[in-house]
């Protein structure tokens, strides 16, 4: 049977044991089961992250997915495929997006030009089924207002919001399994 497939982006910073996105994706992975293959490529210099390099790595990733995959980004991670979709051609169909606890570069204090996304980015997306934000009220990295700025620009997601997960939902995210399991539950086909 074919695995399903998801690709996942990490945060920024320090990825080792019990780091960044590491338990994330380490407890989507043993939630998720046999029947899925989670990608989770390390990208370049995530202490010093510059977009450019994350966007070539993840043209590679895309080049290497298949019509379907799931797209999965955590922190900077998820505001990384968010103006990479935005602004470039992508052949790919995407069977879901769902974005954890991503910044919203722009208002003040996170104002990084390169992670900027353009006016109206939301129109810019390819299609793509279903979009989920996840976000933490306590989130003690990335202010809750950043999935708010998010849910006026991309009307048609589903913002699931949550009391006491953090930033890193280390403990896993039952939330982003299920809806992960949903956008697969019936076999991909393109539109």
């Amino acid at each position: 049977m074919k695995k399903k497939q998801i690709l996942f982006l990490h945060s920024g910073g320090p990825q080792g044991p019990h780091e960044g996105s590491n338990d994330l994706v380490r407890n989507l992975q043993a939630a998720l089961g046999e029947g899925y293959r989670v990608s989770y490529p390390q990208m370049p210099d995530p202490e010093h992250p510059v977009y450019a390099q994350w966007k070539a790595e993840l043209e590679k990733e895309m080049d290497e997915a298949e019509d379907g995959v799931v797209l999965v980004g955590h922190s900077l991670g998820g505001s990384v495929i968010l103006k990479f979709l935005s602004e470039e051609k992508c052949e790919k169909a995407i069977g879901g997006l769902c974005i954890v606890a991503a910044p919203f570069w722009g208002p003040p204090d996170w104002q990084v030009e390169e992670y900027m996304l353009t006016e109206n980015f939301g129109l810019r997306l390819p299609r793509i089924p279903r979009i989920f934000l996840y976000h933490s009220r306590n989130d003690e990295v990335v202010p809750f207002e950043h999935v708010q700025h998010y849910g006026e620009e991309l009307r048609w997601a589903t913002i699931r919001a949550f009391e006491n997960q953090g930033h890193l939902f280390s403990s896993g995210l039952p939330e982003l399994v299920r809806d992960i399991k949903q956008l697969t539950a019936v076999p991909y086909e393109r539109y």
